[in-house]
C-alpha cells in the first residue's frame, strides 16, 4: 500500500479471525483446490470440463482473498476500539443525519463488524472521508459518486462495543 493510504483499524478479535482464515486458505485451502483441479484434469478434455473450470475459478477467487487478507493484516493497526471522545475516528460508531435521514454506522473496515447488524463505512469512502475528524454537532457535505452533494450532520460518536 502507498504511504498515503488510510490505516486500517482492526480489533484483536477481527485480526485473529482474519489471520486464521489466511492461514487456512494458504495451506489446507490451496491443497484442496489443487487436488480438485488435478482430479478434474484426469477426466480428460479441459475445453469442456465444467469441474475443471469451476475449480480454476474458485482458485482465482481464493488467491484474490489471500492477497486481500495479506495486505489488510500487514497494514492494520490492531487495538481495542478507541474510547469515544466525541470526535469521529476509525473504530467509532457514528450517528449522523445523512441526506435528511438518521444513520448509525461503524467507521472502519467491514471485517471488524462481521457479526454485527451495523452498517460499516470505510474511512476512505466519500462519507467516511468527509466526517473523519469531525465532532458531535459538526456539519459538512460530500460529493456522492453520482455527483450529488450530500449534507451530513454528526449527531453522536460512541465507542464500538462489538455489537
Amino acid at each position: 500500500m502507498s504511504s498515503d493510504a488510510p490505516i486500517t483499524f482492526l480489533t484483536q478479535d477481527a485480526y485473529d479471525r482474519l489471520a486464521a482464515e489466511l492461514e487456512r486458505l494458504s495451506t489446507v485451502g490451496r491443497e484442496e483446490i489443487a487436488k480438485r483441479i488435478e482430479a478434474a484434469r484426469e477426466e480428460g478434455d479441459l475445453k469442456e470440463n465444467g469441474g475443471y473450470h469451476a475449480a480454476k475459478d474458485e482458485q482465482g477467487k481464493q488467491e484474490a482473498r489471500i492477497r486481500t487478507l495479506t495486505a489488510l493484516l500487514k497494514d492494520a493497526t490492531v487495538s481495542e476500539a478507541p474510547e469515544a471522545s466525541g470526535t469521529v475516528e476509525p473504530g467509532t460508531v457514528v450517528t449522523a443525519i445523512v441526506a435528511g435521514g438518521e444513520e448509525v454506522f461503524l467507521l472502519g473496515n467491514r471485517e471488524i463488524a462481521v457479526d454485527s447488524e451495523l452498517d460499516v463505512y470505510s474511512e476512505a469512502s466519500p462519507l467516511g472521508a468527509a466526517i473523519l475528524g469531525l465532532s458531535e454537532g459538526d456539519k459538512t457535505s460530500y460529493t456522492a459518486p453520482n455527483g450529488r452533494s450530500i449534507e451530513v450532520e454528526v449527531v453522536k460518536v460512541e465507542t464500538y462495543t462489538g455489537q
